[in-house]
């Protein structure tokens, strides 16, 4: 078994070691030392061991997987892990997951519970498929994007680099959504997302455009 530690012991956290137990289950890959956090207090997430900050994976030999549901704070987590020598995340696959033919995951990625990748898909690096979420043929999903619960992406749609895509929003064929947009809860997009943009609705209409590069200081 390999040694694995969690950043993140909000509620993707907690999720995410449930998709460890639930991988174990099936065969014994990982053991889990506990988790890391910059910003709390706890000593302990049930019966696992707070370890510190993200500091104490320094020199450490052990893989890792990013928790964070914000994609802003998951990149910026991930860069300052990068640079204290740490290249070896976890991809991670709940056993429930269907995943078809030529579906690529990239390192530190997670795919939850009851997703659904079809086929001739590329999931980038430290994306988090969330529960129940159908991404279609063709699909590409660029770094550091988040799709919540329920999402569902019909086939040829692409998501660029860091977006957030809501709980239960429908994207319909060919829809391109730019780098760090966001697409509000339950949303229909039929047509493409700028980057930067906020949209809500169905359909999907503009609500916010952000002036590019406003993830380096703000995650919401």
């Amino acid at each position: 078994m390999k040694d694995l530690v969690i950043v993140g012991v909000g509620g993707h956290g907690r999720e995410l070691l449930q998709c460890v137990v639930a991988i174990n289950a099936c065969e014994p890959r990982w053991n889990v030392l506990g988790f890391v956090d910059d910003n709390t207090t706890l000593r302990h997430v049930g019966d696992l061991p707070v370890l510190g900050t993200t500091a104490w994976l320094q020199d450490r030999n052990c893989n890792v997987v990013v928790a964070i549901g914000a994609p802003a704070t998951r990149k910026r987590v991930v860069t300052a892990i990068e640079v204290m020598g740490i290249s070896s995340f976890a991809t991670l696959i709940h056993p429930s997951a269907q995943i078809g033919g030529a579906v690529a995951v990239g390192e530190g990625s997670m795919i939850c519970a009851g997703a659904v990748l079809t086929t001739d898909i590329a999931v980038g690096k430290h994306v988090i498929v969330n529960t129940a979420t159908v991404v279609s043929h063709d699909c590409h999903l660029a770094d550091f994007t988040t799709l919540a619960p329920r999402v569902c992406l019909c086939g040829a749609v692409r998501v660029e680099e860091g977006s957030d895509l809501g709980a239960a929003c429908t994207l319909l064929p060919s829809v391109r959504v730019g780098a760090w947009s966001i697409v509000g809860a339950g949303a229909t997009v039929i047509a493409n997302v700028a980057a930067n943009e906020t949209v809500v609705g169905a359909p999907a209409r503009t609500i916010c455009i952000r002036a590019a590069g406003w993830q380096d200081n703000n995650d919401k």
